[in-house]
């Protein structure tokens, strides 16, 4: 059974987020959200819009590509 594309970004960020080592709060303040949003963020009660993943990605350095789970064919 294939997963849920929200679970799949929701297991993609917590993975991103934890290698780059950086506080919730840090990154909350740096994207422009509450450290509660990403926590939302987080446990998939909540999904960045499209501009907030860009500034997410930016800011601990990771691709877009790798959150979406998008592949090059």
């Amino acid at each position: 059974m294939e997963k849920n594309l929200d679970l799949i970004i929701t297991e993609n960020l917590k993975r991103e987020i934890e290698q780059s080592g950086m506080k919730k709060s840090d990154i909350a303040k740096a994207i422009g959200v509450s450290s509660a949003t990403v926590s939302q963020y987080l446990s998939g009660r909540a999904q960045p819009t499209l501009a907030t993943l860009s500034k997410l990605c930016s800011f601990i350095d990771c691709s877009a590509d790798d959150i979406l789970n998008i592949k090059k064919v």
